[in-house]
């Protein structure tokens, strides 16, 4: 059964593509720069999408009131899906402008060259940009269901995700390091990939995810 999906948009980009993906799904939602406006829409779950920095989307998100609202919701039972950036800040803390994040899942954002400094040798370009696959890990996950091991996906980003968990890690990509990039943590699901940018497995992610 699909619900109602709010979209919560802190200026950090990406809304557009989404919102057509969920149009395409026939999958009703509802985007709002206003905590209060997606209170009163009823959603039971929520999508957190985001292209830039974490520095800056910090600074939207605590400017807006949606640091609260996020944090509220996610006590509260409602579903939470990051995209991009949105994968990233729901953890502690980021090394993009030494970042305190919201702290919903442990661990931390690290740049790639922080982790190993001998990709800068090994012509390993970052940002990690364009198509890599993926390896399932540490069982099941409910936006993966229906999706084939080893399937392309689409990155644009320069920092990673560290959970002090690794088993919320259920898929993860190689690019010189290992990249987690599918995460579950109770109610919250996350993608550092695109999957509204990553052909029919990405549109089947988000379907999953409506249809929890």
């Amino acid at each position: 059964m699909t619900r109602m999906v709010g979209i919560i948009d802190f200026n950090a980009g990406n809304i557009t593509s989404l919102e057509r993906a969920l149009e395409y799904l026939n999958i009703p939602y509802v985007t709002s720069k206003n905590p209060d406006e997606l209170a009163k829409a009823n959603c039971d779950r929520f999508m957190f999408p985001g292209d830039g920095d974490d520095a800056y989307a910090m600074r939207e998100l605590k400017k807006s009131g949606f640091d609260v609202f996020v944090r509220e919701q996610v006590a509260d039972g409602k579903l939470l899906f990051g995209i991009c950036v949105g994968s990233q800040i729901i953890f502690e803390h980021s090394e993009e402008g030494n970042t305190e994040c919201l702290g919903l899942v442990k661990g931390s954002i690290r740049h790639f060259y922080s982790i190993n400094p001998e990709l800068k040798n090994q012509n390993m370009k970052v940002p990690h940009m364009g198509w890599n696959n993926l390896s399932f890990e540490n069982g099941d996950c409910p936006i993966l269901k229906g999706i084939k091991n080893d399937f392309d996906v689409y990155f644009v980003h320069s920092y990673v995700i560290c959970p002090s968990d690794p088993s919320v890690v259920k898929a993860s990509a190689d690019y010189g390091i290992k990249v987690p990039a599918v995460i579950q943590s109770g109610n919250i699901f996350a993608t550092q990939f695109h999957p509204e940018k990553s052909g029919e497995m990405g549109i089947q992610i988000l379907k999953n995810f409506c249809e929890i």
